[in-house]
């Protein structure tokens, strides 16, 4: 399977853009002047799509191809819109299960997350539009196929998301290592969403905030945690036992 899929050039990039084609990231050439690439700019802008002015070099190892500046990668996936779905999903089931990334960027990360939620029946994973790893190749491949699966929304910000879930009567836990709260301690029946940090930071403060609750894994080592993909593997694996003893 190819890494993703490029659209190069800028009236390309335009016209995919304006027929709601699922694109991650639009790079462009920085110091790129003109009217379509301001009318370009603008869309991106409108759409709240990923961007990065990158230079030449970049653009050219992206594509060897009359590229006119500009290069966008498509995801292999057709996201989700979210507030539909977590509202089919909690009109289905009582004791959902949601994921939300805070700008995990690790591709294959992001991967193994998604096969391990798709094994523990996670009902749907919520991502910011911008800083997120996004859904290449590489992800469906370390998915092991679950990216086709398990339902991916993408979101403004996190923080609406998660006040968008509370509202709609789902419990959010945060995971970190900032909480006298272990994990096993805290209730995870009923319709609950796990909040999980990007690999370097961790979850943000505001967002750790918003939570309802915030939990930890223990730790005997002598390093004080875990890879994001392993530990959301324990959060979610520890909602599968509470729920199927």
């Amino acid at each position: 399977m190819e890494k993703n899929t490029k659209i190069y050039g800028l009236r390309a990039v335009i016209e995919a853009i304006q027929a709601n084609e699922p694109i991650d990231k639009v790079f462009i050439q920085k110091g790129l002047h003109g009217s379509l690439s301001k009318e370009l700019e603008g869309l991106i802008h409108k759409n709240g799509i990923n961007s990065s002015y990158v230079p030449l070099e970049k653009i050219n190892r992206l594509s060897q191809n009359n590229h006119q500046g500009v290069v966008a990668t498509i995801s292999p996936i057709t996201f989700h819109t979210f507030e539909t779905l977590v509202d089919r999903v909690l009109s289905q089931k009582k004791d959902a299960l949601f994921l939300l990334l805070d700008q995990v960027s690790d591709v294959r990360n992001f991967g193994a997350i998604i096969r391990t939620a798709e094994c523990c029946g996670v009902d749907g994973i919520i991502i910011p539009k911008k800083g997120s790893a996004p859904v290449t190749g590489d992800t469906v491949k370390t998915s092991a196929g679950a990216a086709f699966k398990v339902p991916i929304a993408k979101v403004d910000h996190i923080k609406d998301a998660i006040f968008y879930l509370q509202s709609s009567g789902v419990t959010l836990i945060a995971a970190t290592e900032k909480t006298n709260t272990l994990l096993y301690e805290v209730d995870l029946k009923g319709a609950v969403g796990f909040v999980m940090g990007s690999e370097d930071v961790g979850i943000s403060p505001s967002i750790l905030k918003a939570a309802d609750h915030t939990a930890k894994i223990p730790m005997l080592g002598e390093i004080g945690s875990l890879n994001v993909s392993v530990a959301c593997g324990v959060f979610l694996y520890e909602a599968v036992r509470q729920r199927n003893p």
